[in-house]
């Protein structure tokens, strides 16, 4: 089949601007994460004097790399609808989101959506597959005491007690309010076979557009983060108010991520955009903690309810290319996410401008020792 002048320059251009986007994400991170790194060094001895202070300033930082890799989607046209409960009505309570995961540009796509929820992507904390460690990002993900967990059953009961001992060493002491977890234990496409046979052999319901969940994870974090009154039940409201002062989790937030045509982006596309402008479409429901069993087997059914709920909510979304509404509301309700062009300009341009300073200093330092 012969390929017209048409095609051949619609595929130059995209490979001009792959090029061209994976030249500037490169020095994008030659620059950001180098100097985010070293603001830290230099303020360690904030650190000593005045902790919260200083991982304040470590959340705006992070806040705001993560507001770059934001705007490489946002850009390329990549934005987010949101549908369900508004979660800014909670930014500032803990709170425990649940996601269902597809693919990279799960990741990608929340610290997109999340950006405009107040304080939330400074305090949080991402639960995610050991493998990020060794990227590009896993050395801030560290220094912000991200969680990198090993999947299988050789890792599994260790990972859980070391889960334990992370929360309660870092969770609070850094001023952290809301926790990531993607509960499947793996991408869609690798999990739902096994997935499928298990829930054949349980008696339990044949998911296509999700897994089951897995309950380790969400077990520890309940335990390690909701706050117990007197009477053994958890603390925690009704109303959905950012000024609640009760202590300790008190919100799950069940997120369902969906993609049109059921095609997940992944973070090769997120950097180099080489797939036309899309929407992803993003579901919230919030769950006060005192909604939530603590007992195994019944946060077992409730979580496993939970994602049946998103097969519904996804199978729905499939057909009509929308969410179902809420309860009590007569017709689905989104809200188109949106940032800032001006203030990711400004940001991308403070860390060139870091990248430039922290370069001349360490030149001047290495011509003052050699």
């Amino acid at each position: 089949m012969a390929v017209t002048l048409e095609q051949a320059q619609r595929v130059g251009y995209t490979l001009l601007k792959g090029l061209l986007r994976f030249s500037f994400m490169v020095a994008n991170n030659l620059v950001a994460i180098p100097s985010y790194i070293l603001y830290l060094i230099i303020l360690q001895p904030l650190r000593l004097l005045d902790s919260k202070r200083f991982w304040y300033i470590e959340g705006v930082l992070f806040k705001w790399l993560l507001a770059m890799v934001a705007s490489w989607g946002w850009w390329a046209g990549y934005t987010v609808v949101e549908w369900g409960d508004d979660v800014k009505v909670v930014s500032e309570d803990e709170a425990m989101m649940l996601v269902n995961h597809q693919a990279t540009g799960d990741v990608c796509t929340l610290m997109m959506c999340l950006q405009d929820k107040g304080t939330v992507v400074r305090q949080m904390m991402w639960l995610m597959d050991h493998i990020f460690k060794y990227t590009n990002f896993g050395i801030v993900s560290l220094i912000h005491g991200d969680f990198f967990i090993k999947q299988g059953k050789a890792h599994r009961d260790q990972q859980l007690v070391l889960l334990k001992e992370h929360l309660d060493k870092h969770y609070r002491s850094r001023d952290r309010k809301w926790i990531v977890l993607f509960p499947e234990g793996g991408f869609l496409r690798k999990r739902r076979e096994t997935s499928q046979a298990f829930a054949k052999k349980n008696n339990l319901p044949f998911l296509t557009h999700v897994t089951l969940p897995r309950l380790g994870a969400t077990q520890v974090i309940l335990k390690s983060l909701v706050a117990q009154q007197e009477n053994g039940t958890p603390a925690g409201g009704d109303a959905m108010v950012a000024e609640s002062k009760s202590k300790g989790l008190q919100w799950v937030i069940d997120t369902t991520i969906a993609y049109p045509n059921e095609e997940p982006i992944d973070i090769q596309t997120w950097i180099l955009g080489y797939r036309r402008p899309t929407v992803t479409h993003v579901h919230y429901r919030i769950f006060p903690i005192k909604d939530v069993p603590a007992q195994p087997d019944a946060l077992t059914d409730w979580l496993y309810q939970r994602f049946i709920e998103k097969e519904d909510l996804l199978s729905h979304f499939y057909k009509t290319g929308a969410f179902p509404p809420l309860q009590g509301q007569a017709k689905a309700i989104s809200r188109e996410m949106t940032l800032n062009n001006l203030w990711l300009i400004v940001i991308q341009s403070l860390a060139f401008l870091s990248g430039v300073m922290w370069y001349c200093i360490l030149q001047y330092f290495y011509h003052c020792l050699f």
